[in-house]
């Protein structure tokens, strides 16, 4: 089996360093300019033999469509992003002096619970169930999904390099291709080629 994951293209969130997961944005210009550069000048796997697979979420569309075109394709709610509840479409910058963020950062915010929205953990179970259905599925798979999400699937299918979830978590537009074969499993960084 195959699975591709990949991190959907820039938004505004992500060029205002605001926290966004639950909140349904678009690509920015500037997101849909790097993924049409990606995909001219890199190599991400041939759409062949694929399933497809989304979070449903506006930004995981836009990108699956820019990458590889219109594709049939399922929408998986939970391979969705961490909900940061009231921390939503905020910026440290806007909330280094709101207590309750002081406290969820200060703390172990994998345990900690955002208030009105989600911890790690929480994320975590979510999203690993979703991705279990596309494994047992043995299928080719392309999930077009979310840093926080895709780095959970990388760390519990090679929990031994021993990564957090900033290490795993891919630039947008980029990710993972993971080669399953019995009980072995390999993966290389997408896309390929170019100058990378």
């Amino acid at each position: 089996m195959r699975l591709v994951l990949i991190r959907h293209g820039r938004t505004r969130a992500n060029e205002e360093h605001l926290y966004c997961g639950s909140t349904d944005l678009p690509l920015s210009e500037n997101g849909r300019r790097e993924l049409e550069t990606l995909r001219n000048s890199f190599s991400y796997p041939a759409a062949e033999g694929f399933r497809f697979f989304t979070s449903g979420q506006l930004r995981t569309e836009q990108t699956l469509e820019l990458i590889y075109g219109p594709k049939d394709h399922l929408s998986l709610p939970g391979i969705r992003e961490m909900d940061f509840g009231r921390f939503e479409m905020r910026s440290y910058e806007q909330l280094k002096n709101d207590g309750d963020y002081l406290a969820w950062i200060g703390g172990d915010n994998e345990a900690n619970l955002a208030p009105g929205g989600e911890s790690g953990f929480l994320m975590r179970e979510r999203v690993l169930k979703a991705a279990r259905t596309i494994l047992d599925a043995g299928e080719d798979a392309v999930v077009i999904s979310h840093g926080g999400p895709i780095a959970a699937i990388m760390d519990d299918l090679f929990p031994e390099e021993g990564k957090n979830r900033y290490e795993w978590q891919p630039e947008n537009g980029k990710g993972y291709l993971i080669q399953i074969r019995g009980g072995q499993r390999s993966w290389i960084s997408i896309p390929t080629g170019g100058d990378d």
